[in-house]
C-alpha cells in the first residue's frame, strides 16, 4: 500500500486520530469519520477530510463514498457492535482491505468471521507504526520478526504477471525470499518456482527491512 491508496479511518479517538494524521503527513488521501462532532471539530485542524456519520448505517457508507475507498481502518474497540456492523457494511459495498482495532482474542475472532483482512491489538501496535506499514509501498501487511527482518505480504505487479519466480529471480535482485502464496485468500506454501504468477495473487516473503526499500 501507498500514498496512491485512499485511506478511510473510523472513530477520530486518540489511536484512529494517530493513524490518519500520520496517513495525512506522508500524503495519502484520507477520509476521517466520527459520530461525535467534537471528536470530528478537534480533529480538522490535522486532517482536512473530516465527517461526522454514523457508520453503522447503510446510507451514511454510500453518501460517503466508502466503496471507493481502498483500505478501511476501524479505530472503535470499544463499541463491538458498531465496528461489527461497520466491517459488515465494508465488504458488502467492496472495500478490498479492512483493518480493526481489537480489544481482545474473543472480539479478534468475531472481526475475522465477517470479514476484517486484519485485526489490531493498540497496545501491541501503536496508530503511527500502522500508518507506516501502510504506506510502505505495495505492502499489503508487515510483520516484524527482528529488529532488522519483515516478513511482509505484497501485491504481485504487472510486470510479474504471466512469469514464474524462477524467470523473476526476486531473491537475486530485491534479496527478499518468498514463503508462501495467497490466492482468493487462502495460503499456499508448496511453492512450485516453475509456475507463472497471477494478478490476484500475493506473495508472502521475509527480507531485511532495510531493503525492502528496493521494493518501492
Amino acid at each position: 500500500m501507498s500514498i496512491n491508496k485512499t485511506y478511510a479511518v473510523f472513530g477520530l479517538g486518540r489511536y484512529g486520530q494517530a493513524v490518519a494524521e500520520e496517513l495525512v503527513n506522508h500524503g495519502a488521501e484520507v477520509l476521517a469519520v466520527d459520530i461525535n462532532q467534537s471528536n470530528v471539530n478537534n480533529a480538522i485542524e490535522t486532517i482536512p477530510v473530516c465527517k461526522c456519520a454514523d457508520v453503522t448505517e447503510p446510507e451514511n457508507m454510500k453518501r460517503l463514498g466508502i466503496s471507493n475507498v481502498d483500505v478501511v481502518i476501524v479505530a472503535m474497540a470499544s463499541n463491538l457492535e458498531s465496528s461489527v456492523m461497520a466491517v459488515t457494511l465494508c465488504k458488502e459495498v467492496g472495500v478490498k482491505t479492512v483493518i480493526v482495532k481489537c480489544a481482545n482474542e474473543m472480539h479478534k475472532k468475531i472481526f475475522l468471521r465477517v470479514g476484517a483482512d486484519k485485526v489490531i491489538f493498540p497496545e501491541k501496535e501503536s496508530g503511527t507504526r500502522l500508518a507506516h506499514n501502510l504506506l510502505t509501498s505495495g505492502f499489503s501487511e508487515m510483520m516484524e520478526l527482528s529488529d532488522k527482518i519483515s516478513m511482509v505480504e505484497i501485491d504481485v505487479r504487472d510486470e510479474w504477471v504471466g512469469k514464474s519466480l524462477m524467470q523473476l529471480s526476486l531473491r537475486r535482485k530485491y534479496t527478499i525470499n518468498v514463503v508462501a502464496i495467497r490466492k482468493n485468500g487462502v495460503i499456499d506454501t508448496t511453492i512450485d518456482p516453475a509456475v507463472p504468477l497471477e494478478k490476484e495473487m500475493q506473495l508472502i516473503v521475509i527480507a531485511n527491512t532495510a531493503k525492502l526499500q528496493k521494493l518501492k
